[in-house]
């Protein structure tokens, strides 16, 4: 009877063995990942998570989305581990710095990086290779209207135009927003409304305003027609997209899975502004699941067979 039992023990560990890989055992880490509001960080999402899926038995638990600041303080709590950002991002809105204090000599992802981490524990993982900063945009009746090519050609006619953006940007929180821009270029618009992000490409198609800050890579600018003025004064930092990650994570699957950030880092410079406008455009206008095109674009690439 014992060597029975004996014998049932060892099949029923080789059998465990067999369904269990990289990270796939019950009681494993879970990879926590806050999902973006926006295409494009959904885009990146779903490509990490397709190649983590290809070449580990991770699990991933995709949290719902949240605005910047949001994630941010589910990363610092201990919530989630890893989101969608931006160098300018970092630097601006979470650590409230401003392009003036990147010394001389640095760039603001590794400024930015270098202070996520000595202050939260965090990091950015390699650029994905897009720079997706906020830029102005007009409609095209404005542009030819008033003949605008700088920002600072709008400010000269800004009290006859009505400028919407998104609730966030009107936030005080980070030093690239609504107060700081204008006062920056004299703006004096003849209205400022605020509207949810969702809403913002139809209320400027609809006409309820004619100026607004778009994603530079953004497809729906594209569906809109919209004229993106150039940011003379360089107000806006870099926005080069990253994976923003709690360090400790890597340590968290540094025995199921060491070669964790190597996998992640395969997503650097592999998207340009040219490309992710055209995925996000697949995605806000031709209607694709943001999981088909990351799908496509990866196996297009050759990351994915």
């Amino acid at each position: 009877m014992k060597k029975k039992l004996f014998a049932l023990s060892m099949c029923l560990i080789l059998l465990a063995s067999v369904f269990t890989g990289c990270g796939g055992k019950d009681d494993a880490p879970v990879l926590r990942i806050v999902d973006s509001r926006i295409s494009e960080g959904k885009i990146v999402i779903r490509a990490a998570m397709l190649l983590l899926e290809d070449q580990t038995d991770i699990k991933i638990e995709l949290k719902d989305e949240m605005t910047a600041p949001n994630s941010f303080q589910e990363l610092t709590a201990g919530n989630a581990d890893m989101f969608m950002s931006y160098d300018g991002t970092v630097l601006t809105t979470l650590l409230h710095l401003d392009p003036s204090d990147v010394p001389e000599g640095s760039t603001v992802y590794d400024y930015a990086n270098e202070q996520v981490q000595e202050q939260y524990g965090c990091e950015l993982l390699d650029k994905l290779g897009l720079n997706n900063t906020y830029v102005m945009a007009v409609t095209a009746d404005v542009q030819e209207e008033y003949g605008l090519e700088t920002t600072s050609d709008l400010a000269a006619v800004s009290d006859q135009i009505v400028f919407g953006a998104e609730h966030e940007f009107f936030d005080e929180e980070g030093s690239a927003k609504y107060g700081p821009y204008v006062e920056a270029y004299g703006l004096n618009f003849k209205d400022a409304v605020s509207v949810d992000l969702n809403l913002k490409y139809s209320a400027v198609e609809s006409g309820n305003f004619q100026a607004t800050v778009v994603y530079a890579t953004d497809g729906l600018n594209i569906k809109a027609g919209l004229k993106l003025l150039e940011d003379d004064l360089h107000f806006f930092p870099e926005y080069n997209g990253a994976l923003l990650a709690r360090s400790d994570l890597f340590e968290k699957f540094e025995d199921s899975c060491p070669e964790l950030k190597d996998i992640l880092n395969q997503l650097g410079g592999i998207f340009s502004d040219v490309t992710m406008s055209e995925l996000t455009y697949r995605v806000d206008v031709e209607g694709e699941s943001v999981d088909d095109v990351a799908e496509s674009y990866l196996k297009e690439i050759g990351l994915l067979q």
